[in-house]
């Protein structure tokens, strides 16, 4: 039975009615809110239905194999992520989950076995609690219990307190930790997020790498005075300490290489007031480049630019590095295995972090990139078309087919 492009589009259309906003503005699905849990609960019913078996990880992430595929069985693995950035888009992380979806329903159909375990991975985003990939890193003992512990939400809650009701369990996390002789491989199928396939006018790409990615916290502290009785001469000002900082974050991507980046996407300026001189500032800083010694000198000027900074205003700082994920190559021998499938079409380096990055270091890994209109993701504006989707789908249907190993 051929992959089902209408049945693509109703899984898309019903998780995108699982939306703590309307669709005017974007689709939000934070990790453990009502939201992202009747979308979860919506592919559970949807593999179950299927003829699948489901369970949870004591992350948190989801699984579904078929029934008829022993316990023991080694499988490929396939999936993505249900959680959004807010107000983000339709498709980012929910095509990779209901590609391997439909073709679990299209081997039951055609009564023909597939070693295909679907996954669902928890908190990819990041925007819940801070820190991106927390489920597929905790899964294979990246991340502790006591880690998981530390990172909150704006709510106030860490990932073991918000998940305990969605089926996170701390004291599991080193017994069900991921098993590599449990997997063939792995291949996650994603928009690209990019404008190269669009323009190109390929429907989709295979990924032979991720870009790695640095993430930092930056704070200035200065003394809030009063914005019209405090001389220039003698302010303390935390966000004009900050301000030279993100143009010269800026200028340092594009000096660095064509295809380093760096974002500074969060500021948190207190008191926040039109007339008082900014006593604190916060801000992020994102850095990314397919090349791990770029990100290197990309820290070591991040670093001499904040230090320069609060030095010339004598003015306390803090710089602390979140995240350091180096750039992964993906496995050749299965990215060769989907080009074979897939005839004649490109290859692709992904910009944008993803759970495959994770699980490269522990198994086989490769993705397949579908087109995304004019590259816009994480906006409400996000497209895909549904048939590059599908053929993304028969692509790794295809590819998985056949001997048990790449």
């Amino acid at each position: 039975m051929p992959i089902n492009v209408d049945r693509i589009w109703r899984d898309i259309e019903a998780i995108a009615g699982f939306n703590e906003t309307t669709p005017s503005v974007g689709y939000s699905r934070p990790t453990f809110s009502p939201a992202w849990r009747q979308a979860r609960d919506y592919v559970i019913a949807q593999a179950e239905a299927t003829g699948c078996q489901t369970r949870i990880d004591a992350a948190g992430n989801v699984h579904a194999r078929p029934r008829d595929l022993p316990s023991d069985a080694p499988a490929w693995l396939s999936g993505s992520h249900i959680d959004s950035v807010p107000t983000g888009g339709k498709y980012d992380g929910v095509a990779g989950v209901v590609a391997p979806l439909e073709i679990l329903r299209a081997a039951r159909e055609d009564a023909k076995p597939i070693a295909l375990e679907l996954i669902i991975f928890a908190e990819e985003e990041g925007t819940t609690f801070g820190l991106g990939m927390l489920g597929s890193r905790a899964w294979v003992g990246e991340l502790t219990a006591d880690d998981l512990a530390k990172v909150r939400s704006t709510s106030g809650q860490n990932y073991l307190e918000a998940g305990r009701e969605h089926g996170v369990r701390p004291d599991d996390l080193p017994r069900e930790r991921f098993n590599r002789s449990a997997y063939i491989g792995l291949v996650e199928i994603h928009i690209e997020q990019g404008p190269d396939l669009w323009n190109l006018r390929s429907p989709i790409a295979i990924v032979s790498s991720i870009a790695g990615r640095r993430q930092y916290r930056v704070a200035f502290h200065g003394v809030a005075n009063h914005a019209g009785a405090t001389s220039m001469r003698t302010r303390k000002d935390a966000l004009a300490a900050a301000a030279p900082i993100i143009i010269q974050v800026e200028a340092m991507a594009r000096d660095l290489s064509p295809q380093t980046v760096a974002t500074v996407g969060r500021i948190d300026c207190r008191p926040n007031a039109i007339n008082v001189i900014p006593e604190r500032v916060n801000f992020t800083i994102d850095l990314r480049s397919p090349n791990d010694a770029l990100l290197a000198e990309g820290h070591e000027r991040i670093t001499k630019y904040v230090m320069q900074s609060a030095e010339r205003r004598e003015m306390r700082c803090e710089l602390t590095m979140t995240e350091d994920q180096p750039a992964m190559q993906l496995d050749q021998t299965i990215c060769a295995r989907l080009k074979r499938a897939a005839g004649e079409v490109s290859m692709a380096v992904s910009g944008a972090l993803h759970d495959a990055a994770i699980l490269a270091p522990q198994v086989p890994t490769a993705m397949i990139f579908v087109a995304s209109k004019d590259g816009i993701s994480h906006n409400p504006e996000e497209f895909s078309r549904v048939e590059d989707i599908a053929a993304a789908a028969t692509v790794l249907q295809n590819g998985i087919s056949g001997e048990p190993s790449p």
